[in-house]
């Protein structure tokens, strides 16, 4: 587990240092051991040609490494009001994912209501997602539950 990009009060007083300390050392720490150790695992099953288990097995490491991403792409992303974080001032509503967002959803205000009811209503290991949909070429708001739908965030399907 790498450390935060910053320290635990960074986002404070949006998000407290106890919610950060509990996400990075608890939460993310958690998947992390939970995919190493499902690696061992599967490798121990393969070993022992205990083909039945695999299935179960690779779906709980694309719960633990969905977890370790999403994660890992929560901590890049936030940043604290001291470092341009929050809610856009008029004078920085400009450039190509502020273009994006108001063209899909109409203003950040709605982007943001959207998102946060999103990630409100999901239950479980769940987050509410910004995602750019390449067939309509917008942005989108999702929910992922349990933080995957056994296809790790971030993996790619190479056969349909």
């Amino acid at each position: 587990l790498l450390h935060a990009p910053y320290d635990y009060s960074a986002l404070a007083p949006v998000i407290s240092p106890e919610i950060i300390e509990l996400h990075h050392d608890k939460h993310h720490a958690a998947y992390v051991k939970g995919a190493n150790d499902t690696l061992e695992q599967l490798a121990e099953a393969r070993d022992k040609e205990s083909w039945g288990s695999i299935n179960g097995l690779e779906k709980n490491l694309a719960f633990h490494l969905s977890g370790h991403i999403l994660h890992s792409i929560y901590w890049q992303n936030m940043t604290g009001p001291k470092d341009g974080g929050g809610e856009p001032l008029a004078q920085d509503g400009v450039g190509e994912l502020a273009d994006a967002i108001t063209e899909s959803f109409g203003s950040f205000a709605h982007f943001k209501a959207q998102l946060s009811k999103a990630a409100a209503t999901t239950q479980g290991s769940g987050w509410g997602v910004l995602a750019y949909e390449p067939l309509s070429g917008r942005l989108i708001v999702e929910q992922v539950y349990d933080h995957q739908g056994n296809v790790g965030q971030g993996a790619s399907p190479s056969v349909p």
